[in-house]
């Protein structure tokens, strides 16, 4: 099992907890990323957002490719897994930007696509916002284009998306044949594109029997393609306490849900602009990317065994979050890692 977690771009992952301790800054990632190398952290998801999903949309954020560039310089092991959005980005001019952090990380540079659900903030950057299906449509024809970039020289590509003529893009990523790329889907488009054009499935967190029979379904559409198997990550929140009643503490402040916080009205656009397997619970408003259902949380040996479950269902990797961020992962590396 390898141990990753999301960089707290955002400056927290509570929606209803105004400061969790851990601010939207440099400063503030830059520990955070050398400290995770030294504790047992295997990779870090940099989520792409220019408006604060979590703390409303006055909160700052952090932008995801300069910040993970800067990363690339300051850490040594550390996998950085950046959130990309074909809808925001050429694919030419991102391919020719991966690469070059690729080099500067030593090839530890991996992509984590997202099919745009924001329709607010693509108004406000000057984005184009389209249908779903249409989404998943651009984001295929984008891989295409990107992964012959990093493969070929003098490429040539003339589709509905996009058109390229006679492209060199030198010099090509460290990792071969290619970065990781990684992405997440619930709906019938994404997870055939997936299966085909991809390397990764990440999921948002579920209970490990449910998991497992999505990673068999991904598993025979991957078969279908004759691909080689992909790897799986699973999201989760996760926190270690000594008691049973710590635990529960813990989990009613992070559950004491407040639809009036800043990031409330921005879940509720997420909800109607994806297409997911599961309904939510209010209660899972206040912890993102249905992260308490991996119940990744409770005391040690409870949470050893968790894992334990997640590996045995196929899962290869773990993101978490954390709250507040370096010390809990602190705690958790003590607890379940090392």
């Amino acid at each position: 099992m390898r141990f990753g977690y999301w960089m707290p771009v955002f400056g927290g992952w509570l929606r209803n907890v105004e400061d969790e301790g851990m601010e939207a800054s440099w400063n503030y990632v830059s520990r955070l990323a050398r400290r995770s190398e030294q504790i047992g952290f295997d990779l870090s998801l940099i989520a792409e957002l220019n408006l604060n999903d979590i703390k409303g949309i006055e909160a700052p954020s952090l932008d995801a490719w300069s910040t993970a560039a800067a990363l690339a310089a300051i850490t040594e092991s550390l996998e950085l897994m950046v959130a990309v959005r074909p809808t925001f980005h050429s694919p030419a001019l991102l391919a020719k930007q991966a690469a070059n952090i690729d080099n500067i990380s030593n090839g530890r540079l991996a992509l984590n696509v997202v099919s745009s659900w924001w329709e607010q903030e693509a108004r406000m950057y000057g984005v184009d916002f389209e249908k779903h299906d249409d989404r998943y449509g651009r984001t295929s024809e984008w891989l295409d284009v990107i992964n012959s970039l990093w493969t070929q020289d003098h490429y040539t590509h003339s589709g509905k998306y996009y058109r390229v003529e006679d492209t060199v893009l030198q010099p090509k990523p460290v990792r071969s044949p290619r970065p990781v790329i990684y992405a997440g889907g619930e709906s019938e488009a994404a997870k055939n594109l997936i299966a085909q054009k991809c390397d990764a499935y990440v999921m948002h967190g579920d209970s490990p029997e449910y998991v497992a029979a999505k990673i068999a379904d991904m598993r025979e559409r991957r078969e279908r393609f004759d691909l080689p198997p992909m790897q799986f990550g699973l999201a989760g929140y996760a926190f270690v306490r000594d008691s049973e009643q710590d635990v529960q503490n813990e989990l009613n402040r992070i559950t004491n849900v407040n639809d009036n916080a800043g990031g409330f009205a921005n879940y509720q656009q997420w909800l109607q602009g994806t297409q997911l397997e599961q309904k939510m619970s209010i209660e899972e408003y206040s912890v993102s990317n249905r992260g308490l259902r991996s119940k990744l949380y409770g005391t040690p040996d409870q949470v050893q065994e968790q894992v334990g479950k997640f590996e045995e269902a196929g899962v290869n990797l773990l993101l978490l979050q954390f709250s507040p961020q370096l010390e809990e992962m602190e705690r958790f590396s003590q607890a379940v890692i090392q």
